[in-house]
């Protein structure tokens, strides 16, 4: 029995998301006993991009945003890529799936350009948060503190900058899951 053999994680993510910040998180949290749902706004498969250009593996979508409620989840995660949060950001249901999170309490955790997911969902602000370079003066103008670490948690939040971080990404996300509600996590 792992560590999170009691949660269930939601994993929103549309075609785009880069291949290893989706798939070395969830074989992670696997390991750890969680149950996992790739949670996409349409039903069916949806694709990976390894790098900006090269389209790579499929993934079966367990359910859709309109049939998915954060209500019977214990963590999110929302891997990056740069159409992934793109796509995320244009969806209602997905910004509204994003905020019920932090309503909550609940952990969430972004890595890469994910982050972006949040500034539309105005969950950044006072925050402290990472990302990928590129994506840290939109954070600094939502309001949020940018750290140039590996991993940065704050209060139930979780964000890594690229893939070359995923171990410590990995660690700290079972660690939040495990711990369950944060009181500092608000929308």
């Amino acid at each position: 029995m792992g560590q999170l053999s009691n949660r269930t994680i939601a994993v929103l993510s549309e075609n785009g998301f880069e291949e290893t910040e989706l798939t070395s998180p969830v074989q992670r949290l696997k390991e750890e006993g969680a149950k996992v749902h790739i949670i996409s706004s349409k039903s069916g498969k949806i694709q990976a991009m390894k790098g900006d250009h090269q389209w790579t593996i499929e993934i079966d979508v367990d359910k859709t945003i309109t049939e998915a409620n954060a209500e019977d989840y214990n963590g999110l995660l929302i891997p990056g890529g740069v159409l992934n949060p793109d796509s995320l950001r244009k969806n209602e249901d997905a910004i509204a799936f994003v905020k019920a999170f932090f309503a909550s309490g609940k952990p969430v955790a972004a890595i890469c350009h994910g982050p972006q997911v949040l500034i539309t969902a105005e969950v950044v602000k006072d925050r402290k948060l990472t990302s990928t370079k590129t994506i840290k003066i939109d954070l600094v103008n939502a309001g949020a503190d940018w750290y140039d670490q590996e991993v940065v948690v704050d209060e139930g939040l979780v964000t890594s900058r690229s893939p070359e971080d995923l171990p410590a990404f990995n660690d700290k996300i079972v660690e939040e899951f495990a711990e369950g509600i944060h009181e500092g996590q608000h929308l």
